[in-house]
């Protein structure tokens, strides 16, 4: 048995009717490559089943703990059944991108049966050119973006044939389901440990509590944290005053509906590292920018563009190379202003750029283990009904957040799956009550595949969007390189067809 972190535990305490706990990908495959030319059903469950000993939280399930008195625990399912986990779908012709993204808006505005290990994976059927989509969904309660990546590490390979897989190790069989009085025991022993947590918690927490988004809700609280600031003479080009601050109210920052909207495209990599090199800076600077152009621009159509700059929270991961292949979460954050107010596209990358090079020395300072240190603060008893709060704060109130901004390197080399060569993969992220946009990107050989996720109330098209911040390579393109603008900036061979 393996128990949950705190940190862990909350992603499955945010979860209601309206928000969901689960992550994924949106995959793109050209079967053409694999045995006889197909990919079925049949084909993943074999493929999937044959690594299943690398791959254990595919096999996790839930324990709870009754009452709540501490975090649940992870056991191997006893039942474990993968034709329940591996399922088909199909779109109708055209097939087209659009009609994919509405397919995939509902399948993640569904919530992972918590009965049994917190995966689906979706063979979707009906793209153009005989291709296929791979759409999963895992929980974030066992997987964070670096340990996700991971887990595709071992269902993805450098070859049609795929490797020679390791020998399954020799085990005892699946753990045996623990009975309801011996997980009572269980949390009755791990009381006295709960405020021992949070003692040893306090040393790393106490110290950084302006760096947590959203302590500006607190009385006093952006006064405390300037005047600091001013006695320890810190200077942070504005992500100090950002924590502390309220970001603009839009629309899509409040309560999140059940509903979810999906689009998904793509940018040419190589165009994205000319910006970055003619400048000397970085991609994920460049990344920054073009999401914060894309979204100035569909603001100002939507007629809510704010005088001041949008606030957005970077993930970073804070995952050791020693911990690889631990699973679960070790994720950090950055919160910083994007530069939406600035209507020079050259100023408003180099803003993007200085903004970055500041939060990120000012994430440098901070423990590794912060989140997770503060999130043992909050008793295991009181994990869901202090989401449920703090949801209702975010939905009601001026959000300290508008937007989560990620961006993931992905591998340079074609990859495949059960044989099929992967064209794109757009990742599928989550929102929530406040923050009801998250926009992920992830390079994948020579091209950068956006997946930008919404409330699909408050933002029921994303279309637009999308192509914003594709036209915004073309503007920056235009103004560092001097190019001039293509459709869309994207690459010359698409791994997709794109939205009409």
């Amino acid at each position: 048995m393996r128990q949950l972190t705190a940190l862990d535990a909350q992603f499955l305490a945010m979860e209601s009717g309206r928000t969901y706990g689960h992550v994924g990908g949106l995959a793109i495959y050209d079967p053409s490559t694999a045995p006889g030319g197909k990919v079925d059903r049949k084909d993943l469950c074999r493929m999937v089943g044959e690594r299943l000993h690398m791959l254990p939280p595919f096999k996790w399930k839930l324990t709870e703990v009754p009452f709540g008195l501490d975090h649940p625990y992870w056991i191997d399912d006893p039942d474990f059944d993968i034709n329940y986990h591996i399922r088909e779908s199909a779109i109708p012709p055209p097939g087209d991108d659009r009609q994919l993204a509405d397919v995939v808006g509902r399948i993640f505005a569904r919530p992972l049966d918590r009965t049994r290990p917190l995966w689906t994976l979706y063979l979707i059927h009906g793209l153009p050119d005989g291709k296929v989509a791979m759409l999963t969904k895992v929980h974030h309660s066992a997987v964070d973006g670096m340990s996700g990546a991971e887990i595709m590490g071992v269902l993805l390979d450098i070859t049609p044939e795929g490797p020679e897989l390791p020998p399954v190790p020799k085990t005892t069989g699946p753990d045996r389901r623990p009975s309801q009085l011996e997980m009572l025991g269980r949390g009755i022993a791990g009381i006295p440990m709960q405020p021992l947590r949070a003692l040893r918690s306090l040393p790393a927490t106490v110290p950084n509590l302006t760096k947590f988004p959203g302590i500006a809700l607190l009385p006093g609280a952006p006064a405390v944290t300037r005047a600091a600031a001013r006695l320890t003479g810190n200077r942070d080009g504005g992500i100090l005053e950002t924590r502390t601050a309220r970001a603009p109210r839009l629309s899509f920052n409040g309560k999140v509906s059940p509903h979810r909207s999906f689009a998904f495209g793509s940018v040419d990599l190589a165009r994205v590292k000319a910006i970055k090199n003619e400048l000397g800076i970085k991609v994920n600077d460049v990344v920054v920018a073009l999401c914060a152009t894309g979204l100035r621009s569909w603001l100002i159509d939507r007629g809510e563009l704010p005088d001041e700059p949008l606030t957005a929270l970077i993930p970073v991961s804070v995952r050791t190379d020693e911990e690889a292949g631990t699973y679960g979460n070790r994720v950090s954050g950055m919160i910083v202003p994007i530069p939406t107010d600035i209507a020079d596209p050259r100023e408003r990358l180099m803003h993007a750029h200085e903004t970055m090079v500041l939060a990120k020395q000012d994430h440098e300072g901070l423990p590794a283990s912060l989140m997770t240190d503060a999130s043992n603060f909050i008793p295991p008893a009181l994990h869901s009904r202090g989401a449920r709060v703090a949801a209702e704060v975010m939905g009601r109130m001026r959000p300290p957040l508008n937007v989560v901004i990620s961006n993931v390197p992905g591998p340079p080399v074609s990859l495949y799956c059960a044989g099929a060569e992967l064209q794109a993969n757009f990742p599928v992220s989550v929102i929530t009550d406040g923050v009801g946009l998250n926009i992920t990107l992830m390079s994948y050989k020579d091209h950068v595949d956006f997946g930008i996720i919404g409330d699909g109330d408050a933002c029921p098209d994303l279309w637009p969007l999308l192509e914003k911040m594709q036209s915004a390579l073309d503007e920056l393109d235009s103004v560092v390189c001097g190019k001039k603008k293509t459709k869309g900036g994207t690459p010359k061979k698409r791994p997709s067809p794109q939205p009409a």
